[in-house]
């Protein structure tokens, strides 16, 4: 900000007597009239002068206000989702069998992988029974028969009475009319559920949030350093002491963003044990009930959930277009095959639901070209199988390999099939 008067250049004489530089006194009879600034320092009273230090100190309180002002910070715009591209038309394998009965022990997975190259298409292979009331479940015993209506092909299912197709060169064939009644829990899978029923019923993604905030083991009842099956643990942090089961966890891996290694998506949570309240109060007793590994002090508790979700998933591949990674295998799993667990690195947020089938393709290695000064290249990305999302969290996701034509790693892709 310019100062008024940091000295004044012209004559220092002045028609009244005032002070001049430096103690001076200003002479009077000079015929210019001064005034003094903040300093004492004479100042001519010229018009024009005093009009330009106006401006000057006006456009400077400008500026410093200019600077002052918060700046809005400018939101960056987001992308809309880019659908993902229209699938091929279905390929019917050459060796499809045309009629087949379905057995106990098979899976949707299995007998979609009979008719078609692209198992996960299934849905599109359905043909609308009206009466069936959930063409999505299959039994054993079913009759599966694969016509061609408008020159599409289809998957009929009887069960019982008539049987009867439209595709050429196959007989009637006639089942026994009874009538049975179905539960859920007779539905054939759609993949294997017991490659994935640890991984239904307990927790084992949790935010830093969930960690810190769930209550903990103290100390054990006869002070254990390590207690198991039958001993008797005290815990603090319990808020309801209507909820009965608990699960013991300890942090495992974190799980990273690998395209932004500082943004966290989640942290394993290790099942270690089940323990059963006792006594509700500022410090619980609880006995364990079952032990998976040393249960230690400081270990975290959250509320068990046993209820197996609904296990019927629907095979289809995600809406949008969708790119991400496998970025661990619980167990510490180096080498990756089929029907074998992953951790994928995209969840809620990207639209992920159970059920979506991600294509994996192995990961080009890089290696460096000696014909051309030994510069770092990348090879392609090679297709290595499919896999089916089963259970979401916000960040991350579990899937199940259901297809592997060679080895996958952590960290190879996995986007639309």
């Amino acid at each position: 900000m310019m100062i008024l008067g940091s000295g004044s250049q012209d004559d220092p004489q002045t028609d009244t007597a005032g002070r001049g530089q430096a103690g001076e006194t200003v002479p009077a009879g000079t015929g210019k009239e001064f005034d003094t600034n903040l300093y004492g320092t004479p100042m001519e009273k010229n018009p024009l002068r005093i009009s330009r230090l106006l401006s000057s100190l006006a456009a400077a309180v400008i500026v410093v206000g200019c600077a002052s002002a918060p700046q809005q910070p400018v939101p960056e715009p987001q992308p809309e989702p880019v659908a993902a591209p229209a699938p091929a038309p279905l390929e019917i394998k050459p060796d499809a069998p045309q009629r087949y009965v379905v057995v106990k022990g098979d899976t949707l997975w299995d007998i979609s992988s009979r008719f078609l190259s692209d198992p996960w298409r299934w849905p599109e292979l359905w043909d609308s029974n009206p009466q069936i009331a959930n063409p999505h479940l299959i039994y054993p015993g079913d009759v599966l028969i694969l016509a061609y209506k408008d020159g599409r092909p289809i998957i009929q299912i009887h069960r019982g009475g008539v049987i009867s197709t439209t595709a050429p060169g196959i007989p009637e064939q006639r089942l026994s009319p009874k009538v049975r009644v179905e539960g859920l829990d007779r539905a054939i899978p759609t993949i294997p559920i017991t490659a994935i029923r640890p991984f239904l019923t307990r927790p084992r993604v949790v935010t830093e949030k969930e960690l810190e905030a769930a209550p903990y083991i103290l100390s054990t009842a006869d002070k254990h350093l390590i207690a198991g099956p039958g001993h008797r643990v005290y815990v603090r942090g319990l808020s309801d002491a209507d909820v009965i089961d608990y699960v013991v966890v300890r942090p495992g891996d974190v799980y990273r963003n690998p395209e932004n290694p500082d943004e966290i998506l989640g942290y394993e949570a290790i099942h270690v044990g089940d323990v059963r309240l006792k006594e509700f109060a500022d410090v619980s007793t609880l006995q364990i009930e079952k032990a998976t590994r040393e249960i230690l002090n400081g270990d975290r508790l959250l509320p068990a959930n046993d209820i197996l979700p609904d296990t019927s998933f629907i095979p289809r591949a995600p809406k949008d277009k969708v790119k991400g990674k496998i970025i661990a295998v619980p167990g510490g799993v180096s080498l990756i095959g089929q029907y074998q667990v992953v951790t994928i690195s995209m969840g809620q947020r990207e639209g992920m639901e159970p059920g979506h089938v991600l294509a994996i393709y192995q990961a080009g290695e890089t290696i460096r070209d000696r014909q051309r000064d030994n510069e770092w290249v990348k090879m392609p990305d090679e297709h290595a199988g499919n896999l089916m999302v089963f259970r979401t969290f916000e960040r991350v996701s579990y899937g199940l390999v259901m297809k592997a034509t060679r080895t996958m790693h952590v960290m190879d892709v996995v986007t639309n099939p």
